[in-house]
């Protein structure tokens, strides 16, 4: 359990220096691109980051799967909340960028929101997967996809929103909607994977 703790709270550092980065970007191609270090070194450093684990129950589950992921998702919080905060206050223009983003998103319908988090979700599962594979293709690919593509990532989110300084109810009702939607997007892949073994 305190590999999970301090792997999960290493994953959601990472994850805020990508976003940093892509905020820091004129170019969102170019944010999108760069923010693949994160997740780069989260698989290669072997982190824990509940997107990139959530759609691994569909091919295995165990209880104690259960209470890592959630630890994990805390521990992902912890972390991106707080250096989403510290580059509130250490950088002013990353901060009024992140509270636009954020602003923007709680104008989306809540069903949009949790569509959204479901397309994050598989590309998630896939960067991973193929990196499981001996390929670094799935995360170069993927990252950028569901960052241009406008799908919601639930740590990138929980970075962009306390850079923003952005907390209410709204964020809390996203968030949740975000959470979920990955949580789904990551068993879709896995789960028709199964399905259709089943039938051979």
């Amino acid at each position: 359990m305190r590999n999970v703790i301090f792997n999960s709270l290493a994953a959601g550092f990472l994850i805020s220096i990508g976003g940093s980065v892509f905020l820091g970007c004129e170019s969102k191609v170019v944010g999108a691109v760069l923010f693949t270090v994160a997740l780069l070194t989260i698989c290669k450093m072997k982190m824990y980051l509940f997107t990139g684990k959530i759609g691994f129950i569909a091919e295995s589950f165990k209880k104690v799967d259960a209470l890592h992921l959630v630890t994990g998702l805390l521990g992902n919080y912890v972390a991106a909340t707080l250096f989403g905060l510290m580059i509130k206050y250490a950088v002013p223009t990353s901060a009024e960028k992140a509270l636009s983003i954020c602003e923007k998103k709680l104008t989306q319908a809540p069903l949009q929101t949790f569509i959204l988090g479901i397309f994050c979700g598989a590309l998630m599962y896939i960067a991973v997967k193929i990196y499981k594979e001996n390929s670094i293709s799935g995360i170069i690919y993927c990252v950028p996809v569901f960052i241009l593509a406008g799908f919601e990532h639930s740590i990138a989110d929980m970075f962009y929103f306390a850079a923003g300084g952005l907390f209410n109810a709204k964020y809390v009702l996203f968030l949740v909607l975000v959470i979920l939607g990955n949580t789904v997007g990551g068993v879709i892949v896995p789960l028709f994977k199964r399905l259709a073994g089943a039938d051979k």
